[in-house]
């Protein structure tokens, strides 16, 4: 199954995403929805390759952007994109109008793709199905001290300009080694600019209020969702996720039990399998 690389300009942004089809996607597309699928900090689209292939062998079209600031997609200044969740919704909601995706199931992962779900929650008409995978859902998470760091001055612009910053992040998260030959594919630090806007996206996340719209938002959400969660997840717990889930009949929950922060990265063939289930039904 081939992924194709494109890259597509929309207001003054260049967005790259990879995308899997298929004859038999093509087949289903009036009764299946395209799977969309959100990266968090500091990925970026490539942490979805495995399972974009299993979605595109089972006749789903799947897209995974770059979110802009990180992995190929545009990393202009802040005084051009100001890196802040309202902004990330409007520039999202461009991305999926210009690609005529008037209708998907949502994939999200990590810190930002909060900002997938604040999406889904504020056009609940566009959504056929949520999948969450280890992202922030409570007011009372705070940022692991990996990322925290990003957003002290001076030490946060020393350390997003940090070659292993990338290696130290995902590892770290994942508690797996990545190989080298996966990370040579993330362009991080090929120039300062991706530090920048990684420093500037982190700064403004604004947990404080994005997390409480989310938090109460998934209580009353009414579109079936699936949260996988990797159980070791050095940064995210698991209580408020069944809290969430015992408060709302529309949620459910499979567990990873080995898997920590991204998933995805090291456990696509259980995740696709899942996801796979939960989307055909």
């Amino acid at each position: 199954m081939k992924i194709t690389e494109n890259t597509i300009a929309i207001a003054d942004l260049n967005w790259f995403y990879r995308e899997v089809s298929s004859e038999l996607a093509s087949q289903l597309a009036a009764e299946r929805s395209p799977v969309v699928l959100l990266h968090g900090l500091p990925s970026q689209s490539l942490t979805w390759s495995g399972l974009l292939e299993l979605l595109g062998e089972q006749g789903w079209r799947a897209i995974a952007p770059d979110w802009i600031g990180s992995g190929f997609s545009s990393k202009p200044e802040k005084r051009e994109f100001a890196y802040t969740p309202e902004v990330y919704l409007e520039a999202l909601g461009d991305f999926l109008t210009t690609l005529e995706l008037s209708k998907i199931s949502l994939i999200v992962q990590g810190f930002l793709a909060s900002v997938g779900i604040q999406y889904a929650l504020r056009h609940p008409e566009q959504i056929e199905r949520l999948i969450i995978l280890n992202t922030p859902l409570s007011p009372t998470v705070k940022l692991p001290w990996l990322m925290k760091q990003w957003t002290i001055p001076f030490l946060g612009d020393m350390v997003t300009q940090d070659p292993l910053l990338i290696d130290r992040t995902l590892e770290g998260g994942s508690g797996f080694v990545i190989s080298d030959a996966r990370l040579d594919i993330y362009p991080f630090l090929k120039t300062s600019a991706s530090g920048r806007a990684l420093l500037t996206t982190t700064k403004n996340l604004n947990f404080a209020k994005t997390l409480i719209e989310i938090e109460t938002g998934l209580k009353q959400w009414q579109k079936p969702t699936l949260l996988i969660w990797g159980m070791q997840d050095p940064w995210l717990t698991l209580d408020p996720v069944e809290a969430l889930v015992a408060q709302n009949p529309q949620l459910e929950l499979f567990k990873l039990p080995e898997a920590k922060h991204y998933p995805q990265e090291h456990w696509p063939q259980e995740i696709g399998e899942a996801v796979i289930r939960f989307l055909r039904r």
